[in-house]
């Protein structure tokens, strides 16, 4: 080949090769997620509120993204850590995705040798809602309002069991700080899931949880447990619990809490697939039946810039920072 010819071709042949490059992650994303099933993983036991998220979730996010079929996997146990690791751990392809809820900010100071990164093993896709707590009692319980609870709760002290959907879970941590704000000791009682810790609680086998209006909403409008209040600052606007008081106007200063949900795929999922993602979540978010399905529970659906996936790791990053000290001085962790 002539020296000149040869230099021009090569400058050629390596726009050539770059232009592929810089076109790989569209062309990933092209046939995404094509005929294949997408799984949301949920790291807690079916009939659970973070359960009930992710297949809302997963119905309004299949037209978005052309009639995919997407499955829920539940992979319950360890604090919300063993279904996070399936995630950290699967392949990064777009096809395993995991719903979790305030657990990515608990479970770097709750779980004892967690095997992934929070901040580092995941791709961050954006925040789904928020979710008020309530604090239920058992049907037969005496106490009919939150004033006459406190002062059950001091006649019966050393004999009061609180459950919960396990060490880590949201109930966990909302029941470990109603305990301090009541200022008595109650036994815990850990189930694998909100779905039996309800179980328990309707049939009078415990007498108290703390739990989220995604789960609890139904069970009091059906007077199936008594509802004392709402863990959030405001009261939460839903028909069902909009009569609720909160723990702050019963004497509790300062106490607030709420769980957010969020949407993860593994890290190193391709770019083009990521947009995607995004950009179904934020039709879903938007859907008018998602969001009556999630208000209808006493959710309240992200609007704001936190569905974006840079905001929702700085959110996540700030619940980090605010939970771990209080999770270390309760000196409670998850083997």
């Amino acid at each position: 080949m002539d020296k000149k010819l040869l230099r021009l071709a090569l400058p050629l042949t390596i726009l050539i090769a770059a232009a592929g490059c810089s076109k790989q992650p569209q062309d990933e994303a092209a046939g995404y997620p094509g005929d294949k099933a997408i799984t949301i993983v949920v790291p807690f036991a079916a009939g659970g509120p973070t359960d009930r998220v992710a297949r809302d979730l997963a119905e309004a996010m299949r037209k978005p993204l052309g009639n995919a079929t997407i499955v829920v996997d539940n992979a319950a146990g360890a604090g919300g850590s063993i279904g996070a690791n399936k995630v950290a751990k699967a392949k990064n392809d777009g096809y395993t995705l995991l719903v979790h809820h305030i657990g990515m900010a608990t479970m770097p100071s709750l779980v004892r040798n967690i095997p992934f990164s929070v901040e580092n093993d995941f791709e961050y896709l954006g925040l789904i809602n928020d979710v008020p707590m309530t604090v239920i009692g058992k049907p037969a319980l005496a106490a009919n309002d939150y004033k006459e609870l406190q002062a059950w709760i001091q006649q019966n002290k050393g004999k009061i069991n609180l459950g919960n959907a396990g060490v880590g879970s949201a109930s966990h941590l909302c029941g470990m700080l109603f305990q301090q704000a009541s200022g008595t000791d109650m036994t815990a009682v850990a189930y694998k899931g909100t779905g039996p810790a309800m179980t328990d609680l309707i049939a009078g086998q415990i007498d108290l949880m703390c739990d989220q209006t995604t789960n609890t909403t139904s069970q009091i409008e059906a007077k199936k447990v008594k509802a004392y209040a709402v863990t959030t600052a405001q009261r939460v606007n839903t028909p069902v619990l909009k009569d609720l008081p909160t723990l702050q106007e019963m004497g509790h200063q300062g106490f607030s809490v709420s769980i957010f949900h969020g949407l993860y795929a593994p890290k190193g999922t391709p770019p083009g697939i990521l947009k995607k993602l995004n950009e179904a979540l934020k039709v879903a978010v938007k859907d008018p039946d998602f969001i009556r399905k999630q208000e209808g529970l006493g959710a309240v659906v992200v609007n704001d810039n936190r569905v974006e996936p840079a905001e929702h790791k700085k959110f996540v990053q700030g619940e980090i920072a605010k939970w771990t000290p209080a999770i270390k001085a309760a000196g409670v962790y998850v083997e």
